[in-house]
């Protein structure tokens, strides 16, 4: 087969690939659409005692203030915060002894969570966590998330009973955009912004297109799981999760196995996006593709047909640049543009988007990258640890021995 008809039979496959992938961008933001016509409906208040549950693991960058955004709320109801911690001379401890003396009205406890208890050092502490939770509703969320005053205000509203709820609420979660960062007193890095971009412009474009297609949504974000405990208890609580790497994803999906319906929230949180080194970043995605892949197999298998712009960059290649490569280019620049600008800056409020959106086409090309080599293999690094991850579950890989002296 020579050469050219091995570019004419790339340019029709990429060609195809490419509508395919406009076909998605549409189809995303009419389920943009779709969530922004469903905040429009009044939320009735609910404000049931709530557990705020984090645990914690080392003094990350800005961690006081993310613990001090949960202290300003604007909610009638009880709230208490637990943080767990594996050893009671984490330095992440003396964050939430500066949030005690600054709040020392706010029911703050540190749970010690001494026992390991599977793969998931998270989940882990989880598990030794609830039993000293007090009220009905929990809420987890990671160290690094920011919320806004009426967090917990908008969250609980979705637990209130509503007719357009065929089952009761089991699961509240929230969308969530990344803060890029760099080294102190640095810009933000390549790969921080790259993580930050992706998650405001494609991974939160999926989870509304998801909600839109499947009539709701079947998973948690690990941003905001707010869970009754009714819910958790259904499922065998927190404890069967502790091997499984995407737990937010899991616990999710078990809610909504058991008959409860899972909430979207209108409520936007925000993360902490280390600053990642090219490396780093690449890291990261390939374990969170691996992690989808795992989770939602077919799903992650159709996104092939997702990657609308870098398949029309493909095509220009294939085609040396013919004038239809160059317009259906065009088109799904065009189209993935609004896409970000839509999603990222009008639903999420993720003003970076605007900065980084000349970035938009090698940040498509290297997911497009990953999501080819993510079926390459079955291993990930986690917190400099490496694990075979099977079914959902990570099982530790020994370090190789080192040759004795």
């Amino acid at each position: 087969m020579n050469a050219i008809v091995i570019a004419t039979i790339v340019a029709g496959i990429t060609t195809v690939l490419a509508w395919a992938g406009i076909g998605y961008y549409l189809l995303a933001l009419w389920s943009a659409r779709a969530f922004v016509h469903s905040l429009r409906r009044p939320r009735p208040a609910y404000t049931p005692g709530v557990s705020i549950l984090k645990p914690v693991r080392g003094l990350d960058h800005e961690m006081y203030s993310a613990f001090a955004s949960h202290c300003r709320q604007e909610y009638a109801g009880e709230v208490e915060i637990l943080f767990g911690v594996s050893s009671l001379r984490d330095p992440a401890l003396a964050a939430v002894r500066q949030l005690q003396e600054e709040f020392p009205d706010h029911a703050i406890r540190i749970i010690d969570c001494p026992e390991v208890l599977g793969a998931n050092g998270k989940v882990s502490n989880l598990v030794q966590m609830l039993p000293h939770a007090r009220y009905p509703y929990v809420v987890i969320n990671d160290s690094d998330i920011v919320v806004s005053p009426q967090y917990l205000s908008r969250i609980m509203s979705g637990f209130a009973p509503s007719p357009e709820h065929k089952c009761t609420v089991g699961m509240v979660t929230a969308p969530y955009r990344g803060r890029a960062h760099g080294k102190p007193r640095q810009d933000p890095t390549l790969g921080s912004r790259m993580e930050a971009l992706g998650i405001s412009t494609d991974f939160i474009a999926g989870v509304l297109t998801a909600r839109h297609l499947e009539g709701g949504i079947r998973f948690g974000l690990g941003s905001t799981l707010a869970v009754s405990r009714e819910a958790l208890k259904l499922i065998g609580g927190l404890a069967p999760l502790v091997d499984y790497l995407a737990d937010d994803y899991e616990l999710g999906a078990r809610i909504a196995a058991a008959g409860f319906d899972i909430e979207l929230s209108s409520e936007v949180v925000e993360t902490w996006v280390p600053p990642y080194d090219l490396s780093g970043f690449l890291e990261h995605q390939l374990r969170w593709c691996r992690s989808t892949r795992d989770s939602r197999r077919w799903g992650y298998t159709g996104l092939l047909f997702t990657f609308g712009l870098p398949w029309a960059f493909c095509n220009l290649i294939a085609t040396g640049l013919s004038l239809e490569s160059i317009a259906l280019f065009v088109l799904a620049l065009l189209v993935r543009v609004a896409l970000a600008l839509v999603v990222g800056v009008g639903i999420l409020g993720d003003t970076q988007v605007l900065r980084d959106l000349l970035l938009l086409l090698p940040r498509d090309l290297i997911a497009l990258a990953l999501w080819a080599w993510s079926f390459a293999g079955d291993t990930v690094t986690w917190r400099g640890q490496r694990f075979l991850l099977k079914h959902g579950k990570l099982a530790r890989i020994p370090p190789k021995p080192t040759a004795s002296a």
